[in-house]
């Protein structure tokens, strides 16, 4: 590991029927959700695969073997922590023990992100200490800094519209700098695909 190369921390759920994408499911069923993940997946491994950065891959359960994410140069780790904000927490310290650039992280839920938004954010950590990348649901698809702050991720009600609102207004009690990026949609429900 090159100690100051920027690193991108992607979060995927492992693709397992009836454990993702389970508010969609509830209008598609569970092996189309499955199957639209997977589309979602693919769109994120194809947006990264030629970024020049590291590339951290954290499952929610186990290190797959044989995926998608053989190919490109993907460091596998798992998700560690009780709720969302904890297993993103960790990683970002886990990451920063051992790195001291730029760090990055999204998930696998937004069809709309590209490789060109992910570097303007690696961009702009040379001007901002943050950059947030706002969902339109409220939350967030992308949050890249540049040393770790645990005081984000903790006391956030994650997985509602407050989520974005939370992060920034920790950010300005810490009185730091922070770059928006385009808000974009993440993929939750059946009107999300509509769009």
């Amino acid at each position: 590991m090159n100690p100051s190369e920027p690193i991108l921390i992607i979060f995927t759920k492992n693709p397992e029927k009836g454990k993702v994408k389970t508010r969609l499911a509830r209008d598609v069923g569970d092996d189309r959700a499955l199957e639209i993940y997977k589309q979602l997946l693919d769109h994120t491994h194809s947006v990264t695969i030629d970024l020049d950065c590291e590339k951290h891959l954290y499952y929610s359960n186990h290190i797959g073997r044989g995926d998608i994410w053989d190919l490109g140069n993907y460091q596998k780790f798992v998700q560690q922590g009780q709720d969302l904000g904890d297993k993103m927490s960790n990683a970002f310290k886990s990451t920063f023990e051992a790195h001291n650039g730029s760090v990055c992280i999204i998930g696998s839920d937004c069809l709309e992100v590209n490789e060109s938004i992910i570097q303007e954010a690696f961009l702009k950590l040379e001007q901002f200490d943050f950059v947030v990348g706002p969902a339109r649901d409220g939350g967030y698809y992308l949050l890249g800094m540049k040393s770790y702050f645990p005081q984000l991720f903790y006391n956030k009600t994650y997985s509602t519209p407050e989520v974005f609102e939370e992060l920034v207004m920790e950010i300005k009690r810490l009185d730091k700098s922070f770059f928006l990026l385009p808000k974009l949609s993440d993929v939750d429900t059946l009107d999300d695909l509509k769009l």
